[in-house]
């Protein structure tokens, strides 16, 4: 019987997806205050670079592999999110100012490193806790 479970790569992919769409929501609702736009194309406008970068940054640095690394996977994956993603927007006619690079590259270590630094913290002391005394 095929399993239900889904696998930690395909998990982890999701966690990094949300998150990116949180960051871009986030920015959406700071500045226009409307995080949707019309019919959605206003969020899914400012999001569509960062996705595209985060799965290429899967891509390159073999994500599946180690999802939850954090250096391995996450800081590839971080840097080219940020770096892509701001020359996506740059082609697609979107503002790419410093402050905004900052901001974003910032938000983003936050994301997609932290949550790999607390899964690892967390995976430390499940795995301390189950060890015989």
């Amino acid at each position: 019987m095929p399993s239900t479970r889904r696998s930690p790569a395909a998990l982890a992919l999701l966690v990094d997806a949300i998150l990116v769409t949180v960051f871009a929501a986030i920015g959406r609702a700071t500045h226009d205050g409307d995080v949707l736009g019309p019919f959605g194309s206003g969020l899914a406008t400012t999001v569509w670079p960062f996705l595209v970068a985060l799965l290429v940054g899967w891509l390159v640095s073999r994500a599946w592999r180690g999802p939850v690394a954090l250096v391995r996977t996450g800081l590839p994956v971080w840097a080219v999110t940020v770096i892509l993603g701001m020359v996506l927007r740059a082609v697609s006619g979107q503002g790419v100012a410093m402050a905004f690079v900052i901001v974003a590259a910032v938000t983003l270590a936050l994301f997609l490193l932290g949550w790999r630094g607390i899964a690892r913290l967390i995976g430390r002391g499940r795995r301390t806790a189950t060890r015989p005394l």
